[in-house]
């Protein structure tokens, strides 16, 4: 049974609030955070990444998403590119998909070779250690949606105009596919899932369930600390020296379209 509305809205906000606080603390203590959003298409990662993501500066807490690999990158050690996008001290990077995508679609649907594919899977236990030996927060999650709901949701965004841009031929080849990507993600569970980078795996067929889950979770999973903001005043505003605008007349203004609107 999905959560009331206002029972999820409340927890959402303290959740975010707490959130800030994470911000805070990471920018204060100088700390680096990595967190990897895994996960069958449409398993509500994009949502879970929005909300996490909404009250966050974006200069401390980025999402990566990263492109299809250019020709030149793809001649790069795999984890080369991904590199580039981890934190520095007093950052937070959220990654929406990740190095993951090697043993997951690039290997079901035969972007990568089987050599490649196991040697990432030999390789990424030892980047994630090298990650956190070097002092970088590392949480991985894993979203998991039934089959049932997932079609479910693809059904929505096809008959969405505003969310048609999400269903993609990659997204529906992942029907067809269910069983292969299963077994791949089973497979990259039994060689990534260690003691140093766990998974944490999220039930997703309720979308306001799995984002407070996910939320609550790497909040309890981090060390912060509620850290005092500086003390602000608003300065006096200075008296006139003499400015005046000029008129409106010469510039060019956005038309009034609310204008046009009916009102309450």
């Amino acid at each position: 049974m999905s959560l009331k509305k206002a029972v999820y809205e409340r927890e959402l906000l303290r959740l975010q609030t707490e959130l800030v606080k994470l911000q805070e603390w990471t920018r204060a203590e100088g700390a680096r955070l990595v967190v990897v959003f895994e996960g069958r298409d449409a398993a509500g990662k994009g949502g879970t990444i929005k909300r996490v993501a909404e009250h966050l500066n974006p200069r401390v807490a980025r999402i990566a998403a990263l492109p299809t690999p250019t020709e030149r990158e793809r001649t790069q050690w795999y984890f080369q590119r991904y590199v580039e996008h981890l934190p520095a001290a007093g950052e937070i990077v959220l990654f929406d998909r990740s190095w993951y995508n090697r043993a997951g679609v690039e290997h079901v649907m035969g972007f990568c070779t089987p050599v490649e594919h196991q040697r990432f899977l030999r390789q990424c236990p030892v980047f994630e250690r090298m990650l956190i030996e070097d002092g970088i927060l590392v949480r991985k999650y894993w979203f998991s949606v039934s089959d049932a709901v997932q079609e479910e949701r693809f059904r929505r965004r096809a008959d969405d105009p505003l969310r048609r841009w999400k269903l993609s031929p990659m997204d529906l080849e992942s029907l067809t596919r269910w069983e292969a990507y299963s077994r791949a993600k089973d497979e990259m569970l039994v060689h990534t899932d260690t003691a140093d980078a766990p998974w944490y795996v999220v039930e997703s067929d309720d979308k306001r369930s799995v984002r407070l889950n996910m939320m609550a979770h790497l909040l309890s999973s981090v060390p912060y600390a509620d850290v005092a903001p500086p003390s602000l005043a608003l300065p006096p505003r200075p008296p006139s020296m003499g400015y005046e605008r000029p008129s409106k007349e010469l510039q060019t203004a956005v038309p009034d379209h609310a204008a046009t609107l009916g009102k309450d």
